[in-house]
């Protein structure tokens, strides 16, 4: 992966998104237990579908930051095109 330089997150940044993925890590626990007690498949599906979209939120959420910070310094630098290639690419991946 090429190196890029760095748009640092500000700490309240990143508390939140930690706080979200730790919300996230203890809803993943919460299906381990469900299906430990054998819980009723579409309870647990049901929750599946509650990670997937917050999990998809914090992507959304670091892909606006990141086309804010360092796609836009790349571009008012003169290297928006690579930023943009790799914006689009990572967006690719991300809605698969």
């Amino acid at each position: 992966m090429p190196e890029h330089p760095l748009v640092p997150r500000t700490d309240s940044e990143k508390t939140a998104v930690i706080n979200r993925l730790k919300r996230i890590e203890g809803q993943v626990r919460g299906i381990q237990k469900m299906i430990e007690e054998d819980r009723y498949c579409v309870d647990v599906l049901v929750q599946i579908s509650a990670i997937n979209a917050a999990l998809k939120k914090v992507g959304f959420s670091l892909m606006e930051r990141h086309t804010k910070h360092c796609v836009a310094n790349a571009v008012q630098s003169g290297d928006g095109d690579v930023a943009i290639d790799e914006l689009i690419d990572v967006m690719k991946q991300f809605s698969k």
